[in-house]
């Protein structure tokens, strides 16, 4: 039985026991349950799992010091799932803390396992949201990385702060403008179309593009912009056309 097969009364009582359990461990100095829970096969234990470390990280600060030195060492599991969970956790601490957890990014950013790097992905677009600066300011230096999958995984992290802010992650998409891997350039042009559809958003978006040397893939990216107005037109603030009037009348201008 999965986490929403069970009804929402007996949800919340095992959101209760997993989060009690988890802080016995941590009082206790034990990983039994930890493991239990970050290791299921249901992803929403698991993130119940994580959650419950975020809580007792900002409620418990005496036992924050012993919270990272168990996410430290689960981070070597052999298990990916329970990798994968400690990376969601440490992005939950990283949401206000992103110093005392930038370790656990550097390590699952290289992970053998995809579901531990998309948690990297995933980690960096919460943590990116609630503590822009550090977080953007660490993505950096992984834009020029030599690994093309280290590139487009931090291209895709960075999209979520950009949907509200895309002021903030413009200069950084920018520095990959030459990319010579499909599969970076493709991310990017996704991108691009991500945070232009929002209020305000295209205008920004626009400007910005004005400034790039790449024409070709500028001009992909228009396209895309131009789609996302319309299989999106349910959340676009304007209309597929109107976004199309607007970059004729503010491209190249």
């Amino acid at each position: 039985m999965t986490f929403y097969d069970l009804s929402k009364e007996e949800r919340l009582v095992l959101v209760e026991k997993i989060n009690q359990e988890i802080q016995n461990d941590l009082s206790s100095g034990k990983t039994e349950n930890i493991t239990a829970y970050f290791s299921d096969d249901d992803t929403y234990i698991r993130k119940t799992g994580y959650l419950a470390f975020g809580g007792i990280f900002y409620d418990k600060p005496e036992l924050q010091q012993h919270i990272l030195s168990t996410l430290k060492s689960l981070l070597k599991s052999d298990t990916d799932k329970v990798r994968q969970t400690v990376v969601n956790a440490a992005g939950e601490i990283g949401k206000f803390h992103f110093n005392k957890v930038q370790h656990f990014f550097d390590v699952g950013l290289f992970d053998k396992h995809h579901s531990v790097r998309n948690a990297v992905i995933g980690s960096v677009k919460k943590m990116g949201e609630r503590n822009s600066i550090t977080v953007l300011a660490w993505a950096k230096t992984y834009l020029k990385h030599p690994d093309k999958e280290v590139r487009r995984e931090i291209c895709h992290g960075i999209e979520l702060r950009g949907r509200t802010h895309p002021q903030d992650i413009l200069p950084l998409l920018k520095t990959l403008e030459f990319d010579e891997t499909k599969r970076v350039s493709d991310t990017l042009i996704h991108v691009i179309g991500q945070i232009a559809y929002k209020k305000g958003c295209l205008k920004t978006v626009v400007a910005h593009l004005n400034t790039w040397k790449n024409k070709p893939l500028v001009e992909k990216a228009l396209d895309e912009i131009i789609n996302v107005h319309n299989r999106y037109k349910k959340f676009a603030v304007l209309t597929q056309q109107e976004a199309i009037d607007y970059i004729d009348g503010s491209y190249g201008r």
